[in-house]
């Protein structure tokens, strides 16, 4: 059977908290049925503030309540963007690709690194959650035996933001990538540019330039996720909070996020910790709590 493949979309909240006006509201063929057909998730853990990307991100790869372990007393903290030592060592010890790696299992991570970040990494460590816990767990960077996915998805990096992919080449890498997935348990797609772009909001509304390319963007996962399904892939959908949806701020939103996809089952999760830990068990792994594994989860 194929793997499955992981669409990680980054600071992107559920349609049904987005504002009038959102970027949801486009033709989005592929992208909007699956997610009004999953499920709504919440991020905030009951503890107050914005979502970050550390500790949302951290919940989707090990299944813990990253937030409580962050803050002082016990009242836990929304932490990120990158991981500090505390949630580091989660990873190391309890992320996704550490664990399935540690039972025989293939992942991977298709984002493509460009020698720049590379050499950044080496001078300074900085990596998020995605490319830390791959690299932790011994996994390379860029591995050959997946096409390299760039993050803006075929946009240029820098404003204007102008295309170098046609939607119809983006589609053309997720059928790549499906073809990939039938040599490996899990590829992963940290698509990260969405933040990037939604940090670019303002209250006033964002310029007409940022909200077309926030708007091409989605539209970009919406042609990924055509090619993936069309070549037959199993694929699921996530985010670690809102941001994108809510383009009248610069911040991140407290909006609840997508969990749906196809031919995995999603079970009864009600947020990113539980969703982390439905993931595990498709490939058979039970939950994690304080660094001990626990029998998988059954999937109903």
């Amino acid at each position: 059977m194929s793997g499955v493949i992981w669409l990680a979309l980054d600071g992107v909240g559920h349609p049904g908290d987005a504002p009038p006006g959102s970027v949801w509201e486009q033709e989005l063929p592929a992208l909007r049925p699956l997610i009004d057909a999953g499920v709504a998730l919440d991020t905030t853990l009951g503890v107050p503030g914005l979502p970050q990307s550390g500790t949302g991100q951290s919940c989707w790869l090990t299944g813990v309540d990253a937030v409580r372990l962050m803050g002082k007393n016990g009242m836990g903290e929304h932490f990120g963007p990158h991981p500090g030592p505390t949630l580091q060592r989660l990873l190391r010890q309890s992320s996704l690709p550490a664990r399935l790696e540690a039972a025989g299992l293939r992942a991977a991570l298709a984002n493509h690194y460009v020698p720049q970040y590379l050499e950044a990494q080496a001078r300074r460590p900085r990596m998020g959650c995605f490319p830390f816990s791959f690299t932790a767990a011994g996994l390379p960077l860029n591995p050959p035996a997946v096409p390299p996915l760039g993050a803006p998805l075929g946009l240029g990096y820098r404003e204007p933001w102008t295309p170098v992919q046609t939607l119809s080449e983006v589609a053309g890498v997720g059928q790549a990538l499906a073809r990939a997935a039938r040599e490996h348990d899990l590829i992963v797609a940290d698509l990260w540019f969405g933040d990037l772009l939604g940090h670019l909001g303002r209250e006033a509304g964002p310029s007409p330039e940022v909200r077309v390319a926030a708007s091409s963007y989605l539209a970009r996962v919406d042609a990924l996720l055509s090619g993936l399904l069309d070549a037959g892939a199993r694929v699921v959908v996530g985010s670690d909070h809102g941001n994108l949806e809510d383009l009248n701020t610069k911040s991140h939103t407290v909006a609840r996020v997508p969990f749906a996809g196809v031919g995995v089952d999603l079970g009864a999760a009600r947020n990113v910790v539980e969703a982390g830990q439905m993931i595990a068990g498709w490939f058979g792994l039970g939950s994690v709590e304080n660094g001990q594994s626990r029998p998988p989860l059954p999937l109903v």
